[in-house]
């Protein structure tokens, strides 16, 4: 059997394809059978393209924390805008 290189696309088509056959019933080994790949490759695609990395969790975790302030403090600048523009106007 000769070596060949895939593609990220193709890996990740393929392990996605691999995923829904798992979840239908088929074990491990007749689904990467099914793709042309030995278990083990199936293993080591699971373990590079299978989810989230635990840094990237992290970082969304961070950014998300980062995205609530901002909009916190675009509401408390927006009520102090609206206050400002009524009291150089004279309706308070």
């Amino acid at each position: 059997m000769t070596k060949r290189r895939h593609t990220p696309e193709q890996v990740i088509k393929k392990f996605r394809e691999t995923e829904v056959a798992i979840a239908e019933g088929s074990t491990v080994a007749d689904a990467a059978r099914r793709i042309g790949v030995t278990e083990q490759t199936f293993y080591r695609w699971r373990s590079g393209y299978g989810g989230p990395m635990i840094d990237q969790v992290r970082r969304l975790k961070r950014l998300e924390s980062e995205n609530s302030r901002l909009k916190r403090a675009v509401v408390d600048l927006t009520l102090d805008n609206q206050i400002l523009r009524e009291a150089s106007e004279g309706n308070f």
